[in-house]
Formats: structure tokens, C-alpha cells, sequence
């Protein structure tokens, strides 16, 4: 519980066994009164086990079905059992738990709230293509949703009861989706939405890619999105 209200913490994870286990540690030691639902994508590693024997619950999916999926499966999960809150976080040790009371407490004047990297909080930086591409949405989407947001992408995120049965009714599975899309459906379904500044870790295992191809073709991607994002009904 924090400030009398149920919060489930959702991580979707695939292949995260070199991390996962410590993630969730470190949560239900910051955050003795939040659930822990890991959401195995079909990993081929130890995830599921790692996670369990860290003290989470632990929901399988047969296949990787990919973050947007895992998600939708942990709202699924929230709105069944009656949460009030749930704060979405990455399984790779980037997500501080610290930040998660200061999300939960600006519920109480929105629906959907983001960690922003990009708000005057710790010193994370994107450069290039990558960085286009996140000015360009924030711009987009800041006059969407009718209040500023300079980090539109991030995985950190919480949600109230009317943004947990939304999701939980309707979430995209495709790349960037649950991201960008989340925000324009919300926003264009009344859905209040703000930001708190946050700092991201680095990952604690694993390789971020940084490489110039795959930046553009971040770029092109999130265009394409936002751009099907804005023209679905």
C-alpha cells in the first residue's frame, strides 16, 4: 500500500534472468507494501524461476509476445484483482523504485502518469537520430494530451483506475505502440495525463544499442507510429 492505496508494480520481462531477481528485491525492499507481478514473455532463460524465487508472482506467457503484450497482460491482472494503482517498470534495472510514491502521488490529480527523463532530474542523455525522434513526439503528443510531456517514450509509468481498465481493455503490441499510442488513445478518451521528473540507471546486464542504423530506424519507426497513432479511429 502506499498512501492507502493498492499498487501492483508490473514488469514485463524476457530473458532477464541476470537481473530480474535483484530488481525485484530491491523493490520489495524501497516498497514493502507494493505487489510484484512479473510477466515472463516466453523467456528462454531461468526468468520466471529467478523472479518467483525473489519473491514475485510470476505470470508465464507461452511465447514472446513482446512488451506491449506483457503489459497488457499486467493490466489484465490489476483490473481482475482490484488494484488501485499500477506502476509499470522495466525488469533490466533502469526503473529507480524510489520515484514510484512520487508517480502514485500525482494520481490523485491524473489518470496516467509518466517518469520523465527529460524534466531537470539526474543527467540522462540521447543523442542524434534517437533524440530527433523524441523532440518530435513530445511536441506531437504535448499538444494531444493538452499538458507539456518531453518524455513520451518512457517505460516508466503509473496508472489510476480509469487508465488501468482502459489498458487492461486495450493495448497495443506493436513496437513503440505502448508507448506513443497509449498516449494519444488516452489523451483522445479523456484521460488526464502528467509527468514527474525521474533519473534512469543505466541497464544493470545487457547492451543498449546506440548504432547510427538503428537510430534512424528508431526515427523512422516512431514517425510511422505516431503517425497511425493520429489517424486510427
Amino acid at each position: 500500500m502506499i498512501n492507502n492505496k493498492r499498487v501492483l508494480a508490473v514488469l514485463p520481462a524476457f530473458n532477464e534472468a541476470a537481473t530480474v531477481g535483484e530488481v525485484v528485491a530491491e523493490l520489495r525492499g524501497e516498497l514493502s507494501g507494493v505487489d510484484i507481478l512479473v510477466v515472463d514473455d516466453g523467456s528462454t532463460d531461468a526468468t520466471g524461476e529467478v523472479a518467483r524465487a525473489a519473491g514475485a508472482t510470476v505470470a508465464r506467457l507461452p511465447y514472446n509476445l513482446g512488451v506491449g503484450g506483457a503489459r497488457r497482460l499486467g493490466y489484465r491482472y490489476a483490473a481482475t484483482h482490484g488494484y488501485d494503482v499500477v506502476v509499470q517498470m522495466d525488469a533490466d534495472g533502469q526503473h529507480d523504485p524510489r520515484y514510484v510514491p512520487k508517480l502514485v502521488d500525482a494520481l490523485d490529480e491524473a489518470d496516467l502518469v509518466i517518469g520523465a527523463r527529460f524534466a531537470g532530474e539526474g543527467d540522462y542523455q540521447v543523442r542524434g537520430p534517437r533524440r530527433w525522434a523524441m523532440a518530435m513526439l513530445s511536441v506531437v503528443l504535448s499538444r494531444v494530451a493538452r499538458t507539456r510531456l518531453t518524455d513520451t517514450t518512457s517505460g516508466l509509468r503509473a496508472t489510476g483506475p480509469r487508465a488501468t481498465e482502459l489498458f487492461a481493455a486495450w493495448y497495443p503490441v506493436e513496437y513503440l505502440g505502448d508507448t506513443v499510442e497509449t498516449v494519444v488513445y488516452a489523451a483522445r478518451r479523456g484521460i488526464a495525463i502528467r509527468q514527474v521528473p525521474v533519473a534512469m540507471r543505466p541497464r544493470a546486464a545487457g547492451l543498449p544499442s546506440h548504432s547510427a542504423v538503428k537510430a534512424a530506424v528508431y526515427l523512422f519507426r516512431a514517425m510511422l507510429i505516431l503517425f497511425l497513432a493520429l489517424v486510427r479511429r
